[in-house]
């Protein structure tokens, strides 16, 4: 017997769609300087952030934006019934501490710098399902952070190559609700891991593209749509050579989507800014997506967009024993 909410094989319609009654961003100072600046909430003066280390400050970060998520919905904390987050950094500490300071029952994920898409999935399940009335979701990230745990220790200085991309520096949050005014999801595609065998921890748009084209094209065939049926299709940080071969890859799978299909790594540096590939990391797409492109629908430019977040699933341990870097992909739909 068929799922009543299941919609082909990935997919599931939410009969009570969650509404996003508020959204949050605070970007770092890099971004701050990026050519979406004035859509952030806030940009902080320097990577530090006022604490002792970067981890410290991508705490700091996460529990400011959960925190202005919640003022802007005009909730406290206690009125949340859960709030599901979580970071690139070991066991997801960043989202563990916040969830420590802000006392919400909560619910920790890690899908790479899939996870704001993969919280606010699970939490359209749960408004949708009955469960909670309002949801927290977010996630953070942060250059020195990251940069220190997957790859070498910035004081090193050690060449990037130019299809490497820079770890957003920033965090972002939205407050779902089961009424209210604003966007709604209305669907949710939860992706499959894929792994074409690509290993270089350096090339990771090219591990996460297979996972963000096969995602939009399962939910294109679940659903039965095509891509003129769409204003636009996002991706979270494939930057511009992960976001080409996107595009090559939903070819094969009779699909063009290049004319209304947008990259948040691609779009959130400019050129000068010297991050080659672009941007990636969980703060990517959460920056662009609420920093952005909400402030683009309520301004009535945009009626339907499928929101892809990317992650690209490797750890220390994986790549030190050689292996392949898999990649998921988890797209929502959102509309006004």
């Amino acid at each position: 017997m068929t799922a009543p909410k299941k919609v082909g094989q990935q997919t599931v319609w939410f009969q009570n769609p969650p509404v996003i009654v508020a959204a949050a961003t605070i970007a770092g100072q890099k971004e701050g300087q990026g050519p979406l600046s004035k859509s952030f909430d806030k940009v902080i003066g320097n990577d530090y952030y006022g604490e002792q280390t970067w981890e410290k400050a991508e705490r700091r970060m996460l529990l400011e934006v959960m925190q202005t998520a919640v003022q802007k919905a005009g909730l406290t904390p206690e009125k949340i019934d859960y709030m599901l987050s979580g970071d690139l950094l070991n066991q997801i500490i960043s989202a563990n501490f916040t969830a420590r300071d802000l006392g919400i029952p909560f619910l920790g994920l890690y899908g790479a710098c899939s996870t704001m898409l993969e919280s606010s999935a699970v939490g359209s399940m749960l408004i949708d399902g009955g469960f909670a009335e309002y949801v927290l979701v977010g996630t953070s990230s942060h250059y020195g952070s990251a940069e220190r745990q997957f790859r070498f220790p910035t004081e090193q200085g050690v060449q990037r190559p130019l299809h490497t991309q820079w770890t957003v520096t920033g965090a972002s949050a939205m407050v779902l609700a089961r009424a209210g005014s604003g966007p709604r999801i209305t669907s949710a595609t939860i992706g499959k891991v894929i792994d074409l065998g690509q290993g270089d921890p350096l090339d990771m748009s090219s591990a996460m593209a297979p996972a963000a084209a096969d995602t939009i094209a399962r939910h294109l065939w679940d659903t039965g749509r095509q891509p003129g049926d769409y204003d636009l299709f996002l991706t979270g940080d494939l930057g511009i050579y992960g976001r080409k071969l996107a595009v090559s890859l939903l070819g094969q799978k009779g699909f063009n989507i290049d004319d209304r299909y947008q990259d948040c790594g691609a779009m959130i540096y400019y050129p000068e800014q010297d991050t080659h590939a672009g941007g990636s990391g969980c703060a990517c797409v959460g920056l662009v997506a609420c920093g952005h492109f909400l402030k683009e629908m309520a301004a009535g430019h945009l009626k339907r967009m499928f929101v892809v977040g990317t992650g690209a699933l490797l750890s220390p341990c994986s790549t030190q024993q050689g292996e392949t870097i898999p990649g998921i992909g988890h797209g929502i739909l959102i509309e006004s």
